[in-house]
């Protein structure tokens, strides 16, 4: 084989062992966003709603939890047209069985914990702006129990989201520096 023949081809391999560009974009992105906005949620926590800046952090929290809804619904669009990358074959079938049941846990998260601070917000009578360029669709009206039910259920997803998106991060990391394979290279596009 000719060397540019080679290059092409040690390319193409490299390519149909990682995510495409736009999967991996989507994958940084909605990290980055989930990261922010878990930093806002605490932000929040820490001073009273009386407080001066508390309503301009809820109305970032909640703008931007309603983009990663947006970005995780076309994420998994996407991610239904494309097929991912195989997992290394020398990963055990059970190790590879749990590793695709939490990505469709963490897909799911990421659809659940931004709809449940949605049907909060709406629960108790607040519309939900996006970044100030209009307002969410208003589904149900004022209801105390739903608003207090959504409140618990928002918490509580948000941190299970934040538990297994540790757990994602360590087995990378175990990935990467203890068994020194090629699966974090796959979402880094190299």
């Amino acid at each position: 084989m000719s060397m540019p023949a080679q290059a092409l081809h040690a390319s193409a391999s490299i390519r149909s062992r990682s995510y495409t560009k736009v999967a991996i974009a989507m994958h940084w992105s909605i990290a980055f966003l989930i990261f922010l906005n878990v930093c806002l949620g605490f932000l929040m926590e820490t001073f009273p709603k009386s407080a001066p800046g508390h309503d301009q952090v809820l109305f970032y929290h909640a703008s931007f939890g309603s983009l990663i809804f947006g970005l995780a619904v076309f994420r998994l669009f996407w991610r239904s047209t494309h097929k991912p990358p195989a997992l290394p074959s020398h990963i055990p079938a059970w190790q590879q069985n749990v590793a695709h049941v939490l990505h469709w846990i963490l897909y799911t998260l990421m659809l659940a914990v931004p709809l449940t601070g949605y049907l909060h917000r709406m629960a108790g009578g607040h519309p939900v702006s996006f970044f100030g360029m209009g307002y969410l669709p208003v589904l149900i009206g004022k209801n105390e129990p739903l608003r207090l039910l959504t409140d618990t259920l928002h918490v509580a997803l948000a941190w299970t989201l934040c538990i297994l998106v540790v757990g994602h991060i360590g087995a990378a990391l175990k990935h990467r520096f203890i068994d020194r394979d090629s699966v974090i290279q796959r979402m880094l596009g190299v």
